[in-house]
């Protein structure tokens, strides 16, 4: 059996993944369950480290043409953060078309049980669980498996899924269920039992998913996956003390979606580690993704405060705040900074990928 995946907090350990990238593997087995991806998502959905780094980074190793496939797998990301800048809200609603084929908006009780009978799906569920991860084509299988076999709307799924990742990121996460889902792609994506025996390297036959992807399409809800459920999830915040603000210096406000180490380094300031109630409760986490969240900030980033409370709550007590550009801190107020752009000057919307990553590929070129 695989030892389970650790991430560690200590940014030299960070750094050191990203140095340890084999782009030719990468390349070649990122698809697979056991290949050579990077296990660097948590740490770039949480700002501490930034596209462009890992890029120059790897570039300089491999090379531009070696390492254009992991170049062009970061960029999705990007993508879907540009999409959620133009789009803003309405990543959470059918984005290009509705999902067709919905029988409900529930969630599916044995997929949340990890007991759908595939047993490489039930068991990257539980990965999750065990360790806030899940590799990417095991994400796809799961949202495919919700989606389009129980038919499930994909809105109710995809908070339980981001409600357990480390690298948690509404836009990835949301976006990436609408192109299993039909509702921001051209057609629902499906996998059969062969597909993922061939990736997950399982040998398991005679499953709901052995079948040809037009029987797949055309089936109705298998008995296994029709028990459904209202989804609960909540954020237990740290009780904490109110800030203590030098009112002389500025104040840096980071949030779980920035942790990064190097943002304003040698600048003398207070430095507050938000964590908002309100969007907790909009957009829950686990205790696992807090704990992840806090121990980046608290081991990275010296004299850094824990703060739970509102923005707004922290802007009685100064108004000389510096913060990072993001959809989420639209409601922040003072000095706004931009984040680091893999293709800063792609920043129009685009509809598809394919569409952005044509644009992209120049600038990479």
């Amino acid at each position: 059996m695989n030892t389970p995946i650790q991430f560690p907090t200590n940014y030299s350990a960070i750094i050191e993944r990203i140095e340890q990238i084999d782009a030719k593997q990468y390349e070649r087995t990122r698809n697979f369950f056991n290949g050579a991806v990077t296990y660097l998502s948590p740490y770039i959905a949480r700002g501490v480290i930034q596209l462009p780094q890992i890029k120059e980074i790897v570039v300089a190793k491999y090379g531009r043409y070696i390492s254009e496939k992991l170049v062009q797998e970061l960029a999705w990301r990007e993508f879907f953060q540009r999409v959620w800048q133009h789009q803003e809200a309405s990543i959470f609603t059918d984005l290009k078309q509705e999902q067709i084929k919905v029988a409900h908006r529930l969630m599916p009780s044995n997929i949340e049980a990890a007991n759908t009978g595939i047993l490489a799906i039930d068991r990257a569920i539980k990965n999750l669980y065990d360790t806030g991860y899940m590799h990417n084509h095991a994400r796809m299988y799961t949202a495919m498996l919700t989606c389009n076999i129980a038919q499930a709307h994909w809105l109710t799924p995809a908070k339980w899924m981001y409600y357990h990742l480390l690298d948690g990121d509404l836009a990835s996460n949301m976006l990436s269920w609408q192109w299993v889902a039909g509702s921001f792609s051209s057609k629902k994506y499906y996998a059969n039992q062969e597909n993922i025996n061939k990736y997950a390297g399982s040998q398991q036959y005679h499953t709901l998913l052995d079948h040809s992807y037009e029987e797949l399409a055309n089936k109705g809800i298998p008995a296994d996956l029709q028990d459904i459920h209202e989804l609960t999830l909540s954020t237990i915040l740290p009780s904490t003390p109110t800030p203590t603000i030098d009112s002389s210096l500025p104040t840096l406000v980071y949030n779980s979606y920035n942790l990064d180490p190097y943002w304003n380094k040698e600048l003398t300031a207070n430095r507050i580690l938000l964590l908002e109630p309100a969007h907790f409760d909009k957009y829950p986490v686990s205790k696992k993704v807090i704990d992840f969240v806090i121990a980046l900030a608290q081991t990275n980033i010296p004299v850094i405060q824990i703060y739970t409370g509102s923005f707004d709550s922290l802007y009685t007590l100064t108004s000389n705040i510096i913060y990072k550009e993001h959809p989420l801190s639209n409601h922040y107020k003072g000095k706004m900074e931009s984040r680091a752009w893999l293709f800063e000057h792609v920043h129009q919307y685009y509809g598809s990928f394919f569409s952005y990553w044509k644009k992209c590929e120049r600038y990479y070129q």
